[in-house]
């Protein structure tokens, strides 16, 4: 089942972020080898696609998991929350309507 995985950075944690993301980004990479990743990608904390110093307010993955505490499990060990950079993760049933 594929599962919303929402992640709410704390205020001030882009250095944190920015160190973190190499990290980030291959435990992405492994979902997405896998066939598992249907997307992810950061939220701007301002409408721009490149906030600069203004960072990010957090980030969004849909991806596909055995369960929800699969899900979960593998959410927490993400390096972002390792870092101290999300100050919540919500982890969520998904059904994916569109595109087909």
């Amino acid at each position: 089942m594929l599962y919303a995985i929402i992640g709410e950075d704390h205020p001030g944690s882009l250095q944190a972020r920015l160190a973190a993301r190499p990290a980030h980004l291959e435990r992405l990479q492994a979902l997405q080898a896998a066939g598992r990743l249907v997307l992810a990608g950061p939220c701007p904390a301002i409408d721009s696609p490149d906030p600069g110093p203004a960072g990010f307010s957090g980030s969004i993955i849909i991806a596909e998991f055995a369960s929800l505490a699969d899900a979960r499990a593998w959410a927490d060990a993400d390096p972002y929350v390792v870092a101290g950079v999300y100050a919540d993760v919500a982890v969520k049933p998904f059904n994916k309507v569109l595109p087909a």
